[in-house]
C-alpha cells in the first residue's frame, strides 16, 4: 500500500483523479478502451471534480459503479444512480455507464453486471473506505470469500448511521436495511486501486485499516493485499491518524517516519513520534509515505546484506 498525503481535501481529489486519468490512458494506448469503477458519498466529492476535468478520452472508457440501496427510487437525492449522473455522467461523454439498478430487478441487475464485468477486468477503482471500514457495502465482518461479482447484502446500524450523519436521509429509519454490492473479491480484481479519504470522521477506519492485520472485521485491511493500491490522505489525516493510533494503544513516543518522493534524488525523511509527527511534517504537501513502528528505531542501522565486506551463504567476503 502507498499512502500520498495532501494538504487539503481539494488538492487529495485533484491528485487521486490526476493518478485515476494517467492509469485510464495506459489502458488506452495499450487496448484502446478503459474501464472505470466509481465510489459515491460526500468523501467523493473532490475527486471526482477534478476527474471530469482530466484529460482522458472519455469516448473509450465504461463506467462502473459499487453499489445501490435496494427500494430507493432514483430521484432519492441518496440514489447513487442520481449522484452519477449528476456527478459524472453528465459531466464527461463515457462510452457506456453501467448502473447498479435495482428497479430492473435485483436479479436481473446482478446478472447483466456480471456478464459485462467477466468480458474484461476493471482498469482503475476508486474505492472509498466507511466509517466502519467497508469497501462498496461489505460491513463487517465482511466475505474475502465470495466470488460473486454483486450480490445482496444487509447494511450494518453503523453503516446506516454513517449516510445518515452525510445528511442523505432525514431520520436513520429511512435509510434502506438492503444493497446491491460489489464483492471484495471483484473489487480486488481492478488492476489498480485507489482509496480517496479526505475527512478525519474516518480517521479511525483509516487507523484500523493501515495498523491492523488482514481481517474481515475491517473490511478495507485487504486492500493492503493488492499489488497497485494507493491510499490518499489530507495532511489533516495524519493528526486525526496519530491521535486514532494512540488511542488504540500505540505509545506516543512510537516512532513515525513520513518519507517525501521515496526513492527520487530529492527524497525527504521526516522523523518524529506519534506525539509530534503531525507538526514535523505539516510542509510535506505531495507524495509521501508513513512508516509506524518500533522498527524505525534501528532504521539508521544500514543492512549488511549486500556490504561487500559481508560473508553469506552465497558470497565471500571481498577485503580490502
Amino acid at each position: 500500500m502507498r499512502i500520498s498525503i495532501a494538504g487539503t481535501p481539494e488538492e487529495l481529489g485533484r491528485r487521486a483523479a490526476a493518478e485515476a486519468a494517467a492509469y485510464l490512458n495506459e489502458a488506452i494506448r495499450e487496448r484502446g478502451e478503459a474501464r472505470l469503477l466509481l465510489s459515491t458519498g460526500a468523501s467523493q466529492f473532490t475527486t471526482l471534480e477534478a476527474l471530469v476535468r482530466e484529460d482522458v478520452d472519455w469516448s473509450k472508457v465504461d463506467m462502473f459503479h459499487l453499489d445501490e440501496y435496494i427500494g430507493l427510487n432514483e430521484s432519492h437525492p441518496a440514489s447513487f444512480v442520481r449522484y452519477l449522473k449528476e456527478r459524472f455522467v453528465s459531466q464527461v461523454p463515457v462510452r457506456r455507464a453501467f448502473f447498479v439498478d435495482p428497479s430492473q430487478g435485483v436479479e436481473t441487475a446482478i446478472a447483466r453486471l456480471t456478464a459485462e464485468l467477466d468480458r474484461a477486468p476493471i482498469d482503475v477503482g476508486l474505492i472509498g473506505i466507511g466509517e466502519n471500514a467497508h469497501i462498496a457495502f461489505n460491513d463487517p465482518p465482511a466475505d474475502f470469500e465470495d466470488q460473486a461479482a454483486y450480490k445482496v447484502v444487509t447494511l450494518d446500524e453503523r453503516c446506516r448511521r454513517q449516510q445518515l450523519g452525510e445528511g442523505w436521509f432525514p431520520t436513520l429509519e429511512d435509510v434502506p436495511a438492503q444493497a446491491i454490492s460489489m464483492t471484495v473479491d471483484r473489487i480486488l480484481r481492478c488492476r489498480h486501486i485507489l482509496s480517496a479519504v479526505p475527512y478525519a470522521v474516518k480517521a479511525q477506519a483509516v487507523s484500523d485499516t493501515v495498523s491492523q492485520p488482514v481481517n474481515n472485521m475491517v473490511p478495507a485491511t485487504i486492500l493492503k493485499r493488492h499489488a497497485s493500491m494507493t491510499l490518499f490522505l489530507s495532511v489533516s489525516m495524519l493528526k486525526d491518524v496519530c491521535a486514532e493510533l494512540t488511542a488504540g494503544g500505540y505509545p506516543e513516543d512510537t516512532p513515525v517516519a513520513v518519507v517525501y518522493k521515496a526513492t527520487w534524488p530529492e527524497q525527504k525523511v521526516v522523523r518524529g513520534t506519534l506525539a509530534d509527527i503531525a507538526e514535523k511534517a505539516a510542509h510535506i504537501k505531495k507524495t509521501a509515505l508513513i512508516l509506524v513502528g518500533d522498527f524505525l528505531r534501528e532504521s539508521d542501522k544500514r543492512s549488511k546484506l549486500y556490504d561487500p565486506a559481508f560473508a553469506h551463504a552465497c558470497r565471500e567476503a571481498e577485503t580490502p
